[in-house]
């Protein structure tokens, strides 16, 4: 039997299919993925990421550890409730993980890491940790619940408690405000407006009914991970894992070079990647032949080189098939994919494929 988060009742009681996902079962579905993406996009759909790992970490030294221990700047945040995006790198380059980090004051931050990835990111932050006499708290005692769409927002605010709803419907994004041990973030992985909401275990399924009741629909993994591809949000151990930097994971952004004396781990990693030069590309992908976009198909180049796909699937959204691939940087605006032994045409674009509800891509519309 894999792991429970405090939602389980709440899945079964709702017909969720059950599968297993990185050792905890989990919904995909409630009976339709594609009527779940479509009502995120056009209303509000809720999701249980309990399953991903929060942890606090505080003491003295703890801006100047993650300086140390993020590819991104934390000393850019300046107001309490902030976030930013940010890999966590090998010194290799390589992603252990991706991740948001929270800032509440210069000695008191919370993380948010990958479910799949707990206990390699849990090892390694203690071990880096103990040189700074930071303290590392994993937040198993909370649940998140993230509600997305055009709507979510004003769902949230009628059933949130009524000291949270005016601080939270003035958030930026990326701003967090919180009460006691509930934490209401303006952030998210679907492209959507919306709150990420950390709340205490014991509460999180009375909060999820309320939710359910104000006509928020429960929404599985399926749902998901549709909606992030066509967010062009990159997925862990898909998009990018230990193999690759985010210099060529589309995450360059990320990357905070300034000021030049921050030593991170994997600087010197990315930039002898940087001097070398000959990086690879994370580009979007638009099937214009008809077909299936995959994992793993090969991209083939206009000048012979080669690719492959990230991440593939069909866009609920644009009914297309859409993908994120990894190429050599001399693509052009074209290229071919394999998909069952034949060679396919494919639009090379620029991600986001979908964003507020609207397509991102020149000639098409959103269903």
């Amino acid at each position: 039997m894999g792991n429970h988060t405090p939602l389980y009742p709440n899945h079964l009681a709702a017909g969720g299919k059950i599968v297993d996902f990185a050792g905890w079962e989990m919904p995909l579905h409630y009976g339709s993925q594609l009527e779940e993406h479509h009502q995120v996009r056009r209303a509000a759909g809720m999701f249980d990421v309990s399953h991903m790992t929060v942890i606090d970490l505080s003491g003295a030294r703890t801006q100047a550890f993650l300086q140390y221990l993020l590819a991104n700047d934390v000393a850019k945040l300046k107001d309490s409730g902030k976030a930013i995006y940010s890999c966590m790198l090998l010194e290799s380059g390589g992603v252990i993980d991706d991740l948001i980090v929270y800032y509440f004051d210069p000695e008191t931050y919370r993380m948010v890491v990958n479910a799949a990835t707990r206990d390699k990111d849990l090892a390694w932050i203690t071990r880096h940790a103990a040189a700074f006499g930071v303290t590392v708290q994993e937040r198993d005692d909370l649940a998140m619940i993230a509600v997305q769409g055009p709507q979510a927002r004003d769902k949230v605010g009628q059933v949130i408690a009524a000291g949270l709803r005016d601080p939270i419907a003035a958030l930026k994004p990326f701003f967090a405000e919180g009460s006691g041990d509930w934490l209401v973030a303006r952030t998210g992985y679907t492209g959507e407006d919306g709150y990420e909401v950390m709340v205490p275990a014991a509460e999180a399924g009375g909060f999820w009914e309320s939710l359910r009741q104000a006509g928020v629909a429960p929404c599985g993994l399926g749902a998901r991970d549709t909606l992030r591809l066509e967010a062009g949000m990159n997925l862990y151990g898909t998009d990018m894992d230990e193999s690759v930097s985010p210099l060529e994971s589309g995450l360059g952004w990320t990357v905070a070079w300034e000021p030049t004396n921050r030593d991170f781990i994997g600087r010197q990693a990315l930039a002898q990647q940087k001097t070398a030069g000959g990086l690879r590309r994370l580009v979007g992908l638009l099937l214009e032949d008809r077909g299936v976009l995959r994992n793993h198909l090969k991209v083939r180049l206009a000048d012979g080189s080669a690719g492959e796909i990230t991440s593939g699937g069909f866009s609920p959204s644009l009914g297309r098939a859409i993908a994120l691939a990894r190429v050599p940087a001399t693509i052009g605006s074209e290229c071919e994919v394999e998909v069952r032994g034949k060679w396919l045409r494919a639009r090379v674009v620029k991600a986001p494929f979908v964003r507020g509800g609207q397509s991102c891509i020149d000639g098409l519309m959103v269903t």
